[in-house]
């Protein structure tokens, strides 16, 4: 058996790192259109999308590692 973070994590782990690729790709996909409507503003507002993607993929692991070690205290 695998033990993969995914296999794992908590339901709110597998929660946030949805959430973090969903939001960080739109925010890739905005550059992408910004670049190719040669819009700038669209890849201005893109950025702010890409760092809360980023943080809420900071965020689960931040709850991956809190999960990791209430499992290790509780083998003990």
């Amino acid at each position: 058996m695998l033990n993969t973070p995914w296999e794992t994590g908590s339901p709110l782990y597998r929660r946030l790192v949805v959430i973090a690729l969903s939001v960080t790709g739109a925010g890739i996909l905005m550059v992408i259109l910004g670049a190719v409507t040669n819009q700038q503003i669209i890849m201005y507002l893109a950025l702010p999308v890409i760092v809360v993607g980023m943080s809420t993929h900071l965020s689960g692991m931040v709850v991956r590692a809190r999960d990791a070690r209430r499992r290790m205290k509780g083998n003990q």
